[in-house]
């Protein structure tokens, strides 16, 4: 007998989708400013989702004392070739601060000095004790008034009328149960796209990655499917890392000034550049050109700093610290081999994802984008998903009224259910969803610049990529779920599939290598200043248009066109 999934209807003033750090402080500050009723929307549990589910042992984005916001803005746009959003930028950068107060109040433990000030590391980074950062957040948003949390429910699909969002769908993947929300406002707060390309590590340890394996690129994809204009998918985002723990490699270079060398014991960072790519991109070629391994030199530290490192990793990346520990030797007596990651699109640390205005309004009425699935704002880390948050949640109470009747055609609801039924329904498939990933990542890394093609990539290559991931697109939709968890699997597969073309797009439309190793593009192998500007795309009839614009110059931007 078929199976027929149970439909819940909820109406609410503001649906966040992703319970995430952007997602929660989002709520928070609803909450905290509004009598606006608010729903999360959470695939997992808010208490350890997103990417501070294990922790952080550092704000990363912080104006430290002598340092402005615009030095901030100043830094990000060097880093990133000049393609960023300066209005994004200073309107995060202004809020650093404010909000890591904010969770400071909530019980977040900052380092201080002898002088009872924060404990910099660096330019733009303070030392917290931060474990606990997401379950303090949490906590927080459990308490807040009018603020409802749905954990287990998974969103696939926004609900968007006229261009003008009416709320999302999406199905619990504990029970036979679908869900329309329906909003007035909407924050996608979903994170980034992991697991496109074949990762370092393989089978059981395959998730032993940089960024969260659970983040899909779910708020890319329903972007795209609704019409949202996108930006800068070309700019991946690879992360240097310690080899085979994959923790962050930042602590090290940063907070006690280990230099990157190569087996011959020379520093080779200044002969690449000091640009985030270019550190990945100097550690490539030292390799391919046979001076590997590379490594973090901190074997020239002092004793004293290793129970420094050693605790510091415990915060957010404990395999690094048990791999001092296993090997009978701390971090003074042996250098840190490092790596670089399969390719990201993330909007935390490149420019990837929603174009939005300067309030993080998407171009769908009503839609509003914070954190990394947020886009033109690289460099912005934890508390600029927290800004962000904060920024949309404002804007929406500006514009807002509690308890607006809200309307949504029932057909597009319908079909979107129907089509959740017959994965359940549907008697066999030839394929799993794991397997058409497994595809997938190889796919992306052989034809579109990973790991195995040492990030490299050229114009045959990428057209060839595109064909194959269609094809695996057409094999998805064949697939069967044997209950709602396997459903999930379903569309995790399917939004990763979206991303991949629009990331393919994006790659083939800038002609040009403005980032090294992120954008390696064999066939246009220096910059050019034709492409300085924003690479946009939208969804139009089926047919991915791409869209260049020039780089904003206003403080304060809204949608044209």
């Amino acid at each position: 007998m078929d199976r027929k999934l149970g439909h819940t209807v909820i109406t609410t003033d503001v649906l966040i989708i992703g319970g995430g750090t952007a997602g929660c402080f989002a709520a928070l500050t609803l909450s905290r400013n509004s009598e606006l009723s608010v729903v999360i929307a959470e695939k997992a549990n808010i208490k350890r989702s997103g990417c501070l589910a294990a922790g952080v042992n550092a704000i990363n984005a912080y104006i430290v004392k002598g340092k402005t916001p615009q030095d901030y803005v100043d830094y990000a746009t060097k880093d990133a070739g000049g393609i960023v959003r300066k209005d994004l930028l200073l309107t995060a950068a202004e809020r650093f601060n404010s909000v890591t107060e904010k969770m400071e109040q909530l019980g977040l433990v900052i380092l201080k000095d002898e002088q009872g000030n924060y404990a910099a590391r660096g330019n733009r980074n303070i030392k917290i004790n931060g474990e606990n950062f997401k379950p303090l957040l949490a906590d927080a948003v459990e308490k807040a008034s009018d603020v409802t949390i749905l954990n287990k429910v998974n969103i696939t699909d926004l609900l968007v009328e006229e261009n003008k969002v009416k709320g999302a769908i999406g199905f619990s993947i504990k029970e036979e149960r679908a869900y329309e929300i329906r909003a007035q406002a909407v924050i996608v707060a979903t994170g980034g796209a992991a697991g496109l390309y074949k990762p370092n590590n393989p089978g059981f340890s395959r998730h032993k990655m940089w960024y969260p394996p659970f983040n899909t690129g779910a708020g890319y994809a329903m972007g795209i499917l609704a019409g949202a204009e996108m930006t800068t998918f070309e700019m991946r985002f690879i992360a240097l890392r310690c080899k085979d723990t994959i923790a962050p490699t930042g602590t090290i270079a940063q907070g006690v000034g280990a230099k990157q060398i190569n087996s011959h014991g020379q520093v080779y960072e200044e002969k690449y550049g000091i640009t985030t790519s270019e550190r990945v991109y100097g550690t490539v070629r030292e390799n391919q050109i046979g001076n590997g391994p590379c490594y973090l030199q901190t074997s020239v530290m002092g004793k004293e700093k290793d129970e420094e490192l050693l605790k510091a990793y415990l915060n957010m990346a404990p395999s690094q610290t048990l791999k001092w520990l296993e090997s009978g030797k701390n971090p003074s007596e042996q250098d840190v081999e490092i790596s670089g990651t399969e390719p990201y699109i993330v909007g935390g640390h490149t420019a990837s994802g929603y174009w939005v205005n300067t309030k993080r309004e998407t171009t769908i009425e009503g839609l509003y984008a914070a954190g990394d699935v947020s886009g033109g704002c690289p460099q912005k880390y934890v508390t600029g998903a927290l800004a962000e948050g904060e920024i949309a949640a404002l804007d929406i109470i500006s514009k807002v009224h509690k308890n607006v009747e809200i309307s949504v055609n029932p057909g597009s609801v319908e079909s979107k259910i129907l089509a959740y039924e017959e994965i359940l329904n549907r008697e066999h498939s030839v394929f799993s969803a794991e397997e058409l990933e497994e595809a997938m990542q190889k796919v992306m890394d052989e034809y579109a610049g990973g790991i195995s093609a040492l990030y490299q990539f050229n114009e045959k290559q990428l057209s060839l990529a595109d064909e194959k991931i269609t094809r695996i697109m057409d094999l998805a939709e064949n697939l069967k779920a044997e209950d709602m968890h396997e459903l999930l699997f379903v569309y995790e597969l399917k939004e990763r599939l979206i991303v991949c073309r629009s990331v393919i797009a994006h790659l083939l439309h800038r002609k040009e290598t403005r980032w090294h190793s992120f954008n390696e593009n064999l066939d246009y192998p220096e910059t050019d200043d034709h492409y300085y500007k924003y690479v946009n795309s939208r969804l139009v009839d089926g047919t991915l248009k791409m869209i260049d614009r020039d780089i904003v110059k206003e403080t304060e931007y809204e949608h044209k066109d």
